[in-house]
């Protein structure tokens, strides 16, 4: 009996203190210390070697060995009551009963928890059991994928903000540059207002002065005739006055000169004298307006900058396109074209006639047309009605549709008219230069469709704008 307990005794107890265990751990080469006395001996040495055998711990975190732990207390005759609060915080989170207090070896898949081979057995004999180490591993591995899910969805979340913060940093630079244009404009229609009100102002001053000068002439000739009158009346008068021999003697003379002067036509006043204030306010705002006409010019489709490729320039009033030499800094918002050197018109179409021009000229690589709304703008998207797109292409002097069928014209086209008529589902292009037909496409048309250009570049060829022309709708 002395014998039994004297193995028990050098079982359970520590290398280190010559103690019976308390809160026992175990190495990886199966030597056990008690935790603090471990703890204490690494700290002296200064390495995490087994204090017996001298083996480095390949263990990162020691956990109590409760089965030990129980067999030192009941053979020291230590209580459970006096365990430490750690080693019943430690015992709770592992233990999975109460009647077998022991580390769970076994996992259900069905049931998702650990189990205790001997009040579970019964039970678990139609469940897939497994290690727990294996199940560890294998949730480790689904956490690890939900894991990677959720940093996917935050990335997203984190590329939209920068475009967020980007589409503020373009706004203000749009805001910017939309109110000197918009000032612009009105300076130059203001501009056109003064010069016209100073230029009417000067047509009503140079008729004022020159209805002056001829009332002016009237009045000297009126002057020089009352003069005259005058000095033939004075005369008469005096002739009058004298006595019977010389009044005899000189009436004839002074007579025939009342009466030539009697004779002469009365004065008339000259028509017209008054300013022609009628031809100076009538219609006056209709006048100017028609005139202004002249200055300001309608384009039928506006592009839309919204849309353009970070390589597109569209000029100031958002007529013309070309493609750039260097790359704008533009926010991926959804409207933007940013696969294929593409603009959008301002507005769609999705019902009625529609008619414009565009201005190719020499330009070695476009395509002219009109596209849907819902088509894909980021990804890859061929010029086709498969695709959404009806159009007519032009390559280094070949001109094709979008079916990829070459169409024939009678010379180079310079400009080339996109007519569509959504009530019909027909797509049309012309020469304007001679209303020659050049393609149809037929389809039933559903949605929205947007005047659509795209404008590629030719090795060595400097390209020019692309310019949509007024014409009739």
């Amino acid at each position: 009996m002395a014998e039994k307990r004297g193995l028990f005794e050098d079982y359970l107890s520590c290398h280190v203190c010559s103690e019976t265990f308390r809160d026992p751990v175990s190495l990886s080469c199966n030597h056990s210390f008690c935790s603090s006395c471990l703890q204490k001996f690494w700290e002296q040495t200064k390495n995490k070697n087994c204090p017996i055998c001298k083996r480095k711990s390949s263990k990162d975190f020691l956990t109590v060995n409760f089965t030990l732990k129980e067999l030192a207390d009941s053979f020291a005759g230590r209580q459970k009551s006096g365990s430490s609060e750690t080693e019943k915080r430690e015992k709770k989170l592992t233990v999975v009963c109460s009647k077998h207090e022991e580390v769970p070896k076994l996992f259900c898949v069905d049931e998702q928890r650990a189990v205790c081979p001997v009040c579970d057995f019964p039970h678990l004999q139609s469940h897939k059991v497994v290690p727990v180490e294996e199940a560890v591993s294998d949730l480790k591995e689904q956490l690890k994928s939900d894991l990677k899910s959720l940093q996917d969805k935050r990335n997203k979340y984190k590329k939209v903000e920068k475009t967020y913060n980007e589409v503020i940093q373009h706004s203000k630079k749009q805001l910017l540059s939309t109110e000197r244009q918009i000032r612009a404009e009105f300076n130059k229609l203001q501009q056109f207002l003064k010069e016209e009100e100073e230029s009417r102002l000067a047509a009503l001053r140079e008729e004022e002065e020159q209805k002056g000068r001829t009332i002016s002439r009237e009045m000297k000739m009126i002057e020089e005739q009352i003069s005259s009158l005058s000095d033939s009346i004075s005369a008469v008068e005096e002739e009058l006055q004298k006595h019977s021999v010389p009044f005899l003697s000189s009436y004839k003379d002074t007579q025939s000169r009342a009466r030539a002067q009697s004779s002469v036509s009365d004065p008339q006043l000259v028509s017209g004298a008054l300013i022609d204030v009628a031809k100076h306010l009538g219609n006056l705002s209709f006048r100017v307006w028609e005139k202004m006409k002249e200055k300001v010019h309608f384009s039928p489709v506006i592009l839309d900058p919204n849309t353009a490729y970070c390589w597109l320039y569209l000029s100031d009033d958002l007529t013309s396109v070309r493609l750039g030499d260097t790359k704008q800094q533009l926010p991926d918002n959804p409207e933007r074209n940013t696969m294929y050197t593409s603009v959008f018109g301002s507005e769609g179409f999705s019902s009625g006639k529609h008619s414009w021009e565009v201005e190719v000229g020499d330009h070695p690589w476009w395509s002219v047309g009109l596209a849907k709304e819902s088509v894909d703008r980021k990804g890859e998207c061929f010029v086709s009605p498969k695709y959404g797109i009806w159009c007519v292409l032009h390559r280094s002097g070949e001109y094709t549709n979008g079916e990829d069928q070459t169409v024939t014209v009678k010379k180079g086209l310079q400009r080339i008219r996109v007519q569509l008529n959504y009530d019909r589902g027909e797509v049309s292009f012309y020469d304007p230069g001679d209303a020659t037909h050049i393609y149809t496409h037929r389809d039933t048309l559903t949605e929205k469709l947007f005047p659509y250009f795209c404008v590629g570049k030719a090795a060595d060829v400097k390209t020019s704008d692309i310019k949509i022309c007024q014409t009739e709708i």
